[in-house]
């Protein structure tokens, strides 16, 4: 029974993956909107998702499951939001496989901002992964520069900043479910994206392909991803979470070259191969439980 418990939930996590995969397809197949007009309809689809599944898990206590994130989720949810729109913005300006590499080094900052800001311990496996990983960032960085992508990987470092802020502040109030913070992200990024829409005037006025195309990102890419995550991490080793950015690097950049026909340059494979050795590495070498332990634990 345990067994089969604990496959079920590396499938969950495994097709969370799957669906964050799916992110840089979706902003390659939408052509007529800017980012706060894609993040404002994703968020509005995310927004009425996750209020659905809050109210079917809560209940008559949903509301109140909301406001106990308090003053530390609504700032968690401002990172979330500027994650989210860096995030799009990097997809726009660079190439997928670029932002998604960068995306993963989202752990690292956390690990460095949990060191300054909370005092947790960071070994010495995990500095060195940072640094390996730094290097990748530096080299993909270098090839964006000459390939004028440079703008778009900074908007992915700072997408994958803002989420490791966000983690940061998950770990500060000890609170382990995401979903109420993350339905605020979607309230303020719809918000957010309103306004900056009508100070632009650019509007919200979009072809009706790209508001599917969008809402179904907040349904599937956002939302499912993260319910499928929040209840397969449950049970899932460590290690093995600590895994799961690589099949967002491995299938986002295979979508989008499939499909559209975007192929990631010998440079980005090269930074690429450092970041990934450097999570790979890290999870193995910070793995919490011996294989021994994990083993009982599944059988």
């Amino acid at each position: 029974m345990m067994l089969r418990s604990y496959r079920n939930s590396l499938f969950m996590v495994f097709c969370a993956g799957l669906f964050w995969s799916t992110q840089g397809l979706a902003i390659r197949l939408i052509e007529g909107s800017d980012a706060w007009q894609i993040l404002f309809y994703r968020s509005v689809s995310l927004t009425a998702f996750l209020s659905v599944v809050i109210l079917f898990r809560y209940g008559r206590g949903s509301f109140d499951a909301i406001r106990r994130t308090g003053f530390p989720g609504a700032v968690g949810a401002i990172f979330l939001v500027f994650a989210y729109a860096f995030g799009i913005l990097a997809m726009q300006q660079t190439t997928i496989a670029d932002a998604v590499l960068l995306f993963a080094t989202a752990p690292f900052f956390a690990a460095v901002l949990g060191w300054l800001f909370l005092a947790e311990k960071v070994q010495g496996s995990t500095w060195i992964a940072i640094s390996l990983a730094m290097a990748g960032i530096v080299v993909m960085q270098g090839g964006a520069i000459a390939n004028g992508n440079a703008l778009g990987n900074l908007y992915a470092v700072g997408s994958a900043l803002c989420f490791a802020l966000f983690t940061l502040v998950l770990r500060w109030r000890k609170d382990g479910d995401m979903m109420p913070t993350v339905l605020l992200s979607g309230v303020f990024a719809a918000i957010i994206c309103f306004v900056v829409s009508q100070v632009t005037g650019t509007g919200l006025a979009v072809p009706m392909d790209d508001i599917i195309v969008a809402s179904l990102m907040g349904i599937f890419q956002t939302g499912a991803g993260l319910v499928l995550y929040t209840i397969g991490a449950r049970t899932v080793p460590a290690v093995q979470l600590a895994l799961l950015p690589l099949i967002e690097v491995i299938l986002s950049p295979l979508w989008v070259a499939l499909i559209i026909g975007e192929f990631p340059t010998v440079i980005v494979l090269v930074g690429g191969f450092l970041v990934g050795v450097a999570i790979i590495g890290d999870a193995i070498l910070t793995a919490r439980k011996p294989a021994a332990e994990r083993e009982r634990r599944i059988t």
